[in-house]
């Protein structure tokens, strides 16, 4: 199925910016456009013209014809309503990240679509951030040692905040479900199963929380690291940070690998960055000694390459959707752990 065809499910931030230009860049077509706001549907008209475009999902459906797969980037509080409603009419969907507001709803999704045979998997597109992929090259080849401390921070200085569902939705946004899944799930594949949760959350300029720091406890031997002492992981997401730490810290027995900045997020630790060589991503480091380390190869549009290969029966399912259950799981226990003050057990 190498001509897929794609209908968006809302034409927004990521429907527009991120998942039809994946699209675009690997060939495929964006046919269809779910969107009531009338600047999106002039937008989704001139990007993709012949596209046909929807009041709503009820809509889409019966013109099911006119595409292979449904994309939606709807807000997450909508996520298990449109997944239920596209696995009943046994559509084959990805569901932007997260995957609902809760492990509840997450695995509702995952039981109509199994109901139904319904194929779907989950846009935890950061897997094949470039950090990520090299960070995975270097535990494969155990240039680290044995890992013990995993460090990633999502952070911007963002003191205004912007006026949108994810900051003003006390259901489905804020930092903990906008960017802990891809905290979470970049963990748990690199360095395994979560088996205990801490956290803290606050709002800081918004009514949901804008400044999340997460602590888990991975199972010995688990993920890539495969480390015998169980890694810990310390992610933290914050929107009011003048100055962002480095981005990535892995550390083991035998040295550090760090990422200092990431895109075009300003950080102090950019100078850091300065004799860098063409196509390295982050550096090997074990005090003052530094060797920079080759990027591996990969990128964003692969999720979509696999989607096809997936989708076409000769390739594997990009994400599998009971990680995203799990993450959601872990997601939830981090609420209780910062409501209650206290380490929760998974």
């Amino acid at each position: 199925m190498t001509a897929l065809r794609i209908a968006i499910v809302g034409y927004g931030g990521s429907g527009r910016g991120i998942h039809a230009r994946l699209a675009r860049e690997v060939g495929l077509a964006v046919t269809a456009v779910v969107t009531r706001d009338s600047g999106r549907r002039q937008q989704a008209a001139s990007d993709w013209p012949g596209a046909r475009l929807h009041d709503d999902l009820d809509a889409l459906v019966a013109a099911r014809a006119g595409y292979d797969v449904v994309v939606v980037t709807s807000p997450t509080a909508l996520h298990a309503d449109h997944a239920a409603h596209l696995a009943r009419a046994g559509i084959p969907f990805v569901l932007d990240k997260p995957i609902g507001v809760d492990a509840h709803e997450a695995r509702a999704i995952l039981a109509e679509a199994a109901a139904t045979s319904t194929p779907f998997t989950v846009f935890h597109n950061r897997r094949w951030d470039a950090e990520q992929l090299t960070l995975a090259a270097v535990l494969a080849r155990g240039d680290l040692g044995d890992v013990h401390t995993f460090e990633r921070r999502w952070e911007r200085w963002r003191p205004q905040p912007q006026q949108r569902w994810k900051e003003n939705d006390v259901i489905g946004g804020g930092l903990l479900l906008d960017l802990g899944p891809h905290l979470v799930d970049s963990a748990t594949q690199l360095f395994g199963r979560v088996t205990s949760v801490w956290a803290q959350t606050r709002a800081l300029t918004t009514t949901t929380e804008d400044d999340v720091f997460l602590v888990l406890a991975h199972e010995p031997g688990g993920g890539l690291a495969r480390s015998a002492r169980g890694v810990v992981s310390r992610l933290w997401a914050g929107s009011v940070v003048g100055a962002p730490g480095p981005r990535t810290r892995a550390l083991g027995s035998a040295g550090a690998y760090v990422v200092t900045s990431y895109e075009q997020d300003a950080s102090p630790f950019e100078v850091f960055d300065a004799d860098a060589p063409a196509g390295a991503e982050g550096w090997l480091t074990r005090g003052r000694e530094r060797t920079p380390v080759p990027r591996a190869a990969g990128g964003h549009a692969d999720f979509y390459r696999a989607l096809v290969a997936w989708l076409g029966e000769d390739g594997e399912i990009p994400v599998d959707p009971a990680d995203a259950v799990r993450t959601a799981e872990v997601l939830d226990a981090a609420r209780v752990a910062a409501r209650e003050g206290r380490t929760v057990a998974l």
